[in-house]
């Protein structure tokens, strides 16, 4: 056998090793021992066969060694050796496992950062909904129980004024009575607003109308309510934001307005739409962009409207009054999509409109 080191290419799939030994007298009694070290941990019996067999060796360095037994039983112990090596394949070298092992030392890092995220983004959703139930609480709590107060002071304080007169300090007591019964059930309304606003049933316009009539109660403005269209199931935490802003924006006009003539028009289309005017004299240009400090009327107003993704214009001036109004995606606020053929080709003619008159 060669006693130079041999180099082979990386992964052999056969390899064999074919060895010999002299013997001059019987060479068919000779007998061999081999072993390759790294591989078999004991020598390996071949009898006479003169080759040695291995499949799918791992690169590295190796040593194969083999001993002969002549006729008369004794065996040679110094026998004879074969040095060789296998060069690694480039996805067995060091330097790819060890890009493996960084690789998937980052994909669990970023596994982990990803989980992270996912927790703060948890935790955050949380927060930002207890946060925006406490806004809406706060909102609910503005516009029916402290509207609600404010309008049994005025009662009271205009009955202090009349004190003189007893029939109209009952008529006024009687009113404050009724308006902090009403206080009362609103207070407890918006408390349980989470678990009755799913069970109330399409009363928008219904509410409004009742808005209105109250409106009667706190000023003697002129108020005519109308309803356009046909009306649609909504859903109803949409529906009810809609109505709060609606009544918040009747409630202003009654109160602050001082105008002659109120009108509400609640309209059922491809979208639906509220708009409130009256001839009063207006709101201050930087009070209806900014608000008022310490009150909640309009920036609530805009608040509601915006997370239901509507839109709430507001126009005032001293000569025409305010006009309010809110529009809102039928896609959001109608529980069932338009079916009827006339709205179906309103729909397409609609969109097919501007890009039949091209510029």
């Amino acid at each position: 056998m060669p006693g130079a080191s041999l180099v082979l290419p990386a992964r052999p799939a056969n390899f064999k090793i074919a060895y010999t030994a002299l013997s001059l007298s019987v060479p068919s009694r000779v007998r061999f021992r081999y072993k390759l070290e790294g591989i078999d941990s004991d020598w390996q019996e071949a009898g006479g066969r003169r080759e040695a067999f291995y499949t799918r060796l791992a690169p590295g360095k190796y040593r194969f060694r083999v001993i002969a037994c002549n006729n008369d039983g004794l065996w040679n112990e110094q026998g004879a050796t074969l040095d060789f090596s296998i060069v690694p394949a480039w996805f067995q070298t060091i330097w790819f496992r060890a890009l493996c092992i960084a690789a998937a030392m980052l994909m669990i890092w970023g596994v982990h950062r990803l989980r992270m995220r996912q927790i703060h983004k948890s935790l955050s959703a949380r927060f930002d909904e207890r946060l925006a139930e406490r806004t809406r609480m706060a909102r609910e709590l503005h516009d029916t129980f402290l509207q609600t107060l404010q309008g049994s002071k005025l009662v009271a304080e205009d009955a202090l004024e009349k004190s003189s007169d007893p029939i109209q300090m009952r008529r006024a007591l009687e009113q404050l009575s009724v308006w902090l019964a009403q206080a009362v059930q609103e207070g407890r309304a918006a408390l349980n607003s989470l678990r009755t606003s799913t069970m109330q049933k399409n009363d928008l316009a219904e509410a409004f109308r009742r808005a209105t009539e109250e409106c009667r109660l706190l000023s003697p403005i002129d108020v005519s309510f109308s309803v356009r269209g046909g009306s649609k199931e909504m859903h109803p935490i949409v529906r009810d934001e809609i109505y709060r802003v609606g009544y918040e924006a009747i409630r202003n006009a009654c109160v602050h307005s001082r105008g002659s003539r109120l009108e509400v028009e609640l309209k059922y289309g491809h979208d639906l739409a509220v708009q409130v005017r009256d001839n009063g004299v207006g709101i201050d240009p930087a009070l209806a962009e900014q608000g008022k400090d310490g009150h909640f009327g309009l920036q609530g107003m805009r608040e509601r409207v915006a997370r239901i993704g509507g839109k709430l214009t507001v126009s005032s001036s001293p000569d025409s009054g305010t006009e309010i109004t809110v529009i809102v995606p039928g896609s959001i606020v109608f529980r069932k999509p338009i079916t009827s053929p006339l709205e179906k080709i309103r729909t397409i003619l609609r969109r097919i409109g501007p890009a039949s008159h091209p510029d």
